[in-house]
């Protein structure tokens, strides 16, 4: 955001500037045309003097005075058009080096117009280019604006994820932890097991839960923890497949996106199902964009419904993050089954998360 403010500073005055010299050379030799071309060099001096000086004027009286109403806009412009011609003219006479003879003579035949000129088209040039930067500088303030509130939505969007995670994680402990229990009483290595992927997962998501950002490899290694404590739990009704290619598990991702499809998956896809089902997740870049993809081969859409599958945590937090430009669509799998794919952009990934 420094940025964008130091950008708009430092082209506020050149552009002004720069524009007002060029349309000072057209009224100069459009007056030169007039004049039957003598003198054009003192035409093209005071020309630029009385036009630049009026701009000057204009736009120092707004950036010292800073005028809200119209009527102060108009006593700044109209005393900067005053004060940039006068000192236009004088300025004109020293780069011209007019003697007062000739300036007397010269004066009365051609400075008249040049003079008058000037004034309306430097007055109307500067007023112009003021109404443009008070433009941008409602956009900026606009932007500003935009920016504090998104970030004030990412605060609110992670206190309630951080709240839903001391919901969620003490039934997924206290379910596993009593699986265990049980567990420990007849098979003893699969107890071992589940105890150890309960650790990698605990670990994992307090690790992900302290950091406003990680990465995809770290994501995958909690969830493969995540599946490794359900596969013990639901036994041969659960399948997984993780196929991330290496060079995008660095990929830069804000915590706890991709987990809720995977519970989505199983809670809501596989679980109510008696022979269970497979979860297939997968990671590919396209077109600038990440491609994320949980496919599950359960009850699928058509039972769970658009509304069922317990997502707007997510939905709303890749609108905070990415700026709107993420996006999340929901299909059935062939041949039964629900595929929830999540794309989000390079760019912005790289930067902040806000695109």
């Amino acid at each position: 955001m420094q940025g964008i403010v130091r950008s708009h500073g430092s082209g506020r005055f050149i552009r002004p500037l720069g524009m007002t010299a060029l349309f000072n050379s057209a009224i100069a030799l459009f007056l030169n045309q007039l004049q039957g071309g003598r003198d054009f060099g003192v035409t093209f001096i005071f020309s630029q003097m009385i036009g630049l000086s009026i701009c000057i004027c204009v736009m120092a009286g707004h950036a010292f005075f800073k005028p809200v109403r119209l009527f102060a806009q108009v006593a700044v412009v109209a005393v900067g058009v005053s004060v940039g011609a006068f000192g236009g003219v004088l300025l004109g006479v020293l780069l011209a080096g007019l003697t007062p003879d000739f300036l007397q003579d010269w004066s009365s035949i051609r400075l008249y117009p040049i003079f008058l000129i000037s004034i309306l088209f430097g007055g109307i040039i500067s007023y112009f280019f003021f109404s443009q930067r008070r433009i941008s500088e409602e956009r900026l303030r606009a932007s500003e604006e935009r920016y504090k509130r998104l970030e004030i939505e990412k605060q609110n969007v992670e206190t309630h994820l951080k709240l839903l995670q001391a919901q969620v994680e003490p039934h997924f402990l206290f379910n596993s932890l009593s699986t265990v229990l049980s567990l420990m009483d007849g098979d003893l290595a699969e107890g071992r097991r589940m105890l150890e992927n309960l650790i990698r997962f605990l670990r994992a998501s307090l690790t992900r839960a302290r950091a406003d950002c990680g990465t995809l490899g770290q994501e995958l290694e909690m969830i493969g923890a995540y599946l490794g404590v359900y596969q013990v739990r639901m036994g041969a009704r659960l399948a997984f497949q993780i196929e991330v290619a290496d060079d995008l598990q660095s990929f830069p991702l804000p915590p706890m996106l991709l987990q809720p499809l995977v519970e989505n998956a199983i809670l809501h896809g596989l679980e109510p199902l008696a022979e269970g089902g497979e979860v297939r997740i997968e990671a590919k870049e396209i077109d600038g964009f990440l491609r994320l993809g949980v496919t599950d081969t359960g009850v699928g859409l058509s039972e769970t419904g658009a509304e069922g599958v317990g997502l707007s945590n997510v939905k709303e937090r890749l609108s905070i993050f990415y700026d709107q430009r993420a996006r999340i669509s929901f299909r059935e799998n062939s041949p039964r089954g629900l595929q929830i794919i999540m794309e989000i952009p390079r760019d912005a990934a790289n930067g902040d998360h806000r695109g």
